[in-house]
């Protein structure tokens, strides 16, 4: 079995690819990044290093790797007789990729099995969005494209912090992990990947990570921030700053057990297990790292106001999450274009369209007074509006 996956660095490396070579494929890594690729292409193994609860070191080999910039027809070719594609390169690099796809899945002989496609990317469906870029490149009917790959969306979830300097391949991660995959497009062919689980419905599964382990680590992030702390897992040895990340959980659970069905005592289990997750000493995370980007955070489908949005159409007032908002919008990071364009936004704008500017929220979302009011109180010469 062979899989080409598209992103060598430390997730693709030590999360996707190291799954991939336990479940027994040879793995071709494709990269654009010339140092990497070298380094990979010379090298016949790396050690992923699992740290926290029951630690682990497991060694990669049987793997190749191809500049996917320079050696395209190579990795065209690779895919064409691959049994499965995984990408780990970002949502906004997907576009890049889907040309190289669509030409191999044209060029696959019929007589084989479709290419098996899985986008392992920290956004919403992000199959359907590689599987989009690919239609529109694909040279070829859209019933042949059907009928020669299956797109499969992923819900993915590992901690990989910033490396230490000079570990070379070698990769630290945390010892948690969850790959959950639809299982519908496979007809019952869904491919043998031990640790990976697979449902019948994914969003539960998509919204109960990003509500819980997303918001709640973006929350010791901001909470931490603003007490002076430098590391996450030091954030979370604070009473007072866990208390507060707890709150916001539990604000989340309340959300996804009545939407989505959740069994209480699971999704409380499931809570316990994320907050041990950011108290891992081992993992070296920093709040400023994993509260970068907070314009993104702070948007109307995020961590923050996606679940204080549905819970505050519910009659919630979701009092821990707007704390943890309150908290976003007094973070700063050097060299972060999203706090500039914040800080921007709250100088400029009257709250009320401070609001709608930075979370989506239209002036007559029950969210919307309760988060105006917030940022009339960060803004810098601004007072509450009334109304």
């Amino acid at each position: 079995m062979k899989a080409v996956h598209f992103g060598a660095g430390n997730i693709g490396r030590g999360f996707v690819g190291l799954l991939l070579h336990e479940a027994g494929y040879e793995v071709v890594f494709a990269d654009v990044a010339d140092a990497l690729i070298d380094q990979l292409a010379s090298t016949p193994s790396y050690d992923v290093h699992e740290v926290g609860e029951d630690p682990a070191v497991k060694t990669v080999d049987n793997y190749r790797a191809l500049n996917s910039r320079s050696q395209e027809d190579d990795v065209v070719g690779e895919i064409a007789t691959a049994d499965m594609v995984t990408t780990a390169v970002g949502p906004n690099v997907l576009k890049f990729v889907a040309p190289v796809i669509a030409r191999a899945i044209a060029r696959r002989s019929e007589d084989l099995p479709p290419l098996q496609v899985m986008a392992c990317e920290n956004a919403i469906n992000a199959t359907d969005i590689l599987r989009r870029e690919v239609e529109q490149t694909y040279d070829g009917a859209a019933l042949d494209l059907a009928s020669r790959a299956i797109f499969a969306n992923t819900a993915v979830d590992r901690i990989v912090p910033n490396q230490a300097a000079g570990q070379g391949l070698d990769v630290t991660v945390e010892t948690f992990f969850e790959w959950v995959i639809d299982r519908t497009p496979f007809n019952g062919n869904a491919p043998g990947i031990p640790g990976a689980t697979y449902v019948d419905d994914l969003e539960p599964y998509i919204e109960r990570k990003l509500f819980t382990v997303n918001t709640g680590h973006a929350s010791a992030a901001y909470f931490g921030y603003a007490a002076g702390v430098e590391k996450i897992a030091d954030a979370m040895a604070d009473d007072a700053i866990a208390a507060k990340v707890r709150a916001v959980l539990d604000e989340t659970k309340q959300l996804l057990v009545a939407k989505h069905g959740f069994d209480d005592a699971e999704q409380e289990a499931y809570v316990q297990k994320i907050l041990r997750r950011f108290m891992n000493q081992h993992l070296p995370d920093t709040v400023v790292r994993v509260g970068r980007a907070p314009l993104r955070k702070l948007s109307r489908k995020e961590r923050f106001v996606g679940p204080a949005a549905e819970l505050a159409e519910t009659g919630v007032h979701p009092a821990a999450l707007l704390e943890a908002m309150r908290a976003a919008l007094a973070f700063s990071a050097p060299d972060d274009p999203e706090v500039a364009a914040l800080a921007e936004i709250l100088a400029t704008q009257e709250p009320g369209e401070a609001t709608t500017s930075i979370t989506g929220l239209p002036a007559d979302h029950p969210l919307y007074g309760p988060v105006r009011d917030l940022i009339a109180q960060h803004a810098p010469g601004h007072h509450a509006e009334h109304g």
